[in-house]
């Protein structure tokens, strides 16, 4: 296996475990690789989880129980690129419960953790045409979960 060259590093205030099971639970190919705990030379107490390495879908991604200094916020997202509607609703519906729903296939989790849910493909709908575009942008800015028909249909300028 070749080694990823860049890895996601979410800072956690003592969820780290939980979160990547969580994750875990959603994605296909997904799992849990390997658990640090902080022993006695930690600046946390010896035994809690310090770094839980996982895979989400053959990504490597790395979670520290970093403590409250830090927190998410949606300058950084990680996106889920979704092959059809019913892999949107999947993803949206899994991710969003216990979080919060945002503009435009955004969105927080239970766990502070922004992620954007978008269909493959969605840049076509920008591209181009200026007038096709602004109708799918505006469809876009109306939504909070994407619906891949509705911003079709804007795109073409199908009113339904």
């Amino acid at each position: 296996m070749t080694q990823q060259r860049i890895v996601a590093n979410l800072w956690f205030d003592t969820e780290a475990e939980d979160a990547a099971a969580y994750y875990c639970s959603i994605f296909p190919s997904s799992r849990i690789l390997n658990v640090v705990h902080y022993n006695e030379a930690g600046p946390r107490e010896a035994g809690l989880v310090m770094v839980v390495e996982f895979e989400l879908d053959g990504t490597r991604v790395v979670a520290i129980n970093g403590g409250p200094q830090f927190t998410f916020s949606e300058a950084v997202s990680l996106q889920v690129s979704c092959a059809d509607q019913e892999e949107i609703d999947h993803y949206w519906d899994a991710l969003a419960a216990g979080g919060e729903e945002g503009p435009c296939g955004w969105l927080k989790d239970r766990y502070g953790v922004s992620w954007q849910v978008t269909p493959t493909g969605m840049d076509e709908l920008f591209a181009g045409d200026t007038e096709r575009a602004r109708r799918a942008m505006e469809a876009m800015f109306g939504m909070k979960k994407l619906d891949v028909a509705a911003l079709r249909a804007a795109a073409n300028g199908v009113h339904a």
